[in-house]
């Protein structure tokens, strides 16, 4: 097996609430997924580009810069696969719209976020 099937995927995980980000933080270390974390939509945008990970799971709604904006600027420089959550289901077509490649509701089930992570990095 080459380096490059052996390496570990990155996901970058942004919400604003550090217990669901540790949540979620665990459940993906669990799967053997290396995480970067992180509760502002400012520090993501910084993150995407300097760290390149090979998904983000993008919360919608947070102070300052909110998920639709991280998601309308990062569709300026990357086609980087994004997984938008939200508990408020209405935000789905938004996401989707722009650009979001899935959408999960909040709560979901950590097995839930790696089945589609996998998906769509087809792993």
């Amino acid at each position: 097996m080459s380096m490059i099937e052996n390496k570990k995927r990155c996901v970058l995980v942004v919400d604003d609430h550090p217990k669901v980000l540790r949540f979620i933080e665990i459940g993906l270390k669990l799967h053997g997924y290396e995480v970067i974390a992180t509760v502002s939509g400012e520090e993501a945008l910084k993150l995407v580009k300097s760290a390149k990970p090979d998904i983000m799971l993008l919360d919608i709604v947070m102070p300052g810069i909110d998920g639709f904006e991280v998601l309308k600027q990062v569709r300026t420089f990357t086609q980087m696969p994004v997984i938008a959550f939200s508990a408020s289901a209405s935000n789905f077509q938004d996401a989707i719209r722009l650009g979001a490649n899935d959408f999960l509701a909040k709560p979901f089930e950590p097995d839930e976020m790696v089945k589609r992570i996998k998906f769509i990095l087809k792993c």
